[in-house]
């Protein structure tokens, strides 16, 4: 990345993603300011404290209030936006909540971008977005929508997305409710072991969103090629790591829950461009007059499959335990390592 001293606006800073952008820029002269923009005071006290840094400007405010957005993004270049609700459950129950954040709230933070001519935004999405059966995955798969078709209009802000699979020891995820039973001696609870899941790290997810960054033309969405495991494969890779032997209790399949989750649509594959490690999904740009364009029908849209955790590269017990060995979570709370960059998320 060659930009120095600008200014980055990250929504929904004090999450996983924020913790991790920071640990990569924090330190770098790419950005003299970093804007956090979040609702939580308290996560935001505490990332002032642990990392005190003057670089640092913390906002407290709600995407789905333009004019908390809008003042947020005054002189920033880019903005990383991540805000979101993202538990599949609770969006289930609350649907209209997830609604308010992450399609209104989505629309909010272009808006303002657009508004005061920050130069890109680059926006989150999750691979429940892709074929969406639940609440969350739908809303997910709107503020695509809304964020591409306002990358239309807009003239002097390029606006790009980043789909993305479970990202490992992420607040909420299943790693750490897994370390929490193993080290509380209770059983591991687990939906359906023949689950299967995308594996990605928080800096994968940060490499991603940085390829987007640098290779993003308006409208584009850019997809990781990510492995995958199942969730019984996952379960007993952290019990052999914490040489533990809990009982595994089958709980079934949650609200709104798939057997697998697809990053990439068929209908997306006919069009993506194979970028070596990631998929880029260029916008559809026609406009209304569909009498001016007709399909050539180069390719069977029947010989063209998703792109899902089920069909990528499958790890096994071995490979998810190398994998998990790596994490700071992990090294942290189960191996009971010391780790300097370990930030709380």
């Amino acid at each position: 990345m060659k930009i120095t001293n600008k200014t980055l606006l990250i929504t929904g800073g004090t999450g996983s993603f924020g913790n991790a952008v920071l640990q990569r820029f924090l330190h770098t002269d790419h950005f003299s300011e970093i804007r956090i923009f979040s609702r939580d005071e308290k996560k935001q006290d505490d990332m002032r404290n642990e990392l005190n840094n003057l670089k640092l400007k913390f906002f407290i405010g709600d995407v789905r209030d333009f004019n908390s957005v809008e003042p947020a993004t005054r002189g920033v270049d880019y903005i990383f936006h991540a805000a979101a609700l993202k538990q599949v459950p609770s969006c289930e129950f609350f649907p209209m909540e997830a609604v308010k954040t992450n399609v209104i709230g989505t629309q909010n933070v272009i808006r303002a971008a657009g508004q005061n001519g920050v130069k890109k935004v680059i926006c989150l999405s999750t691979d429940k977005a892709a074929y969406p059966i639940n609440a969350m995955g739908i809303s997910k798969a709107m503020m695509e929508k809304v964020a591409i078709a306002e990358a239309r209009i807009l003239q002097n802000t390029t606006v790009c997305l980043t789909r993305y699979g479970n990202v490992m020891a992420s607040r909420g995820s299943v790693i750490p409710l897994f370390i929490k039973q193993l080290k509380e001696n209770k059983p591991l609870t687990i939906t359906d072991p023949n689950m299967t899941r995308f594996l990605m790290s928080l800096n994968d997810a940060v490499e991603l969103v940085l390829f987007a960054f640098e290779n993003g033309n308006s409208g584009d969405l850019f997809v990781n090629k990510a492995p995958a495991t199942s969730i019984g494969i996952l379960a007993n890779a952290l019990k052999q790591m914490a040489n533990s032997n809990p009982d595994i209790n089958i709980i079934g399949t949650r609200h709104g829950e798939k057997l697998y989750e697809t990053l990439c649509t068929r209908e997306e594959m006919m069009k993506a461009v194979d970028m070596g490690d990631f998929y880029r999904i260029p916008a559809d740009n026609r406009d209304l007059n569909y009498a001016m364009y007709f399909s050539k029908g180069e390719q069977d849209l029947n010989e063209i499959s998703d792109y899902h955790s089920h069909n990528t590269n499958q790890l096994n017990l071995d490979e998810v335990k190398q994998l998990l060995a790596k994490l700071s979570y992990v090294k942290k709370e189960l191996l009971g390592e010391e780790i300097e960059d370990y930030l709380v998320h």
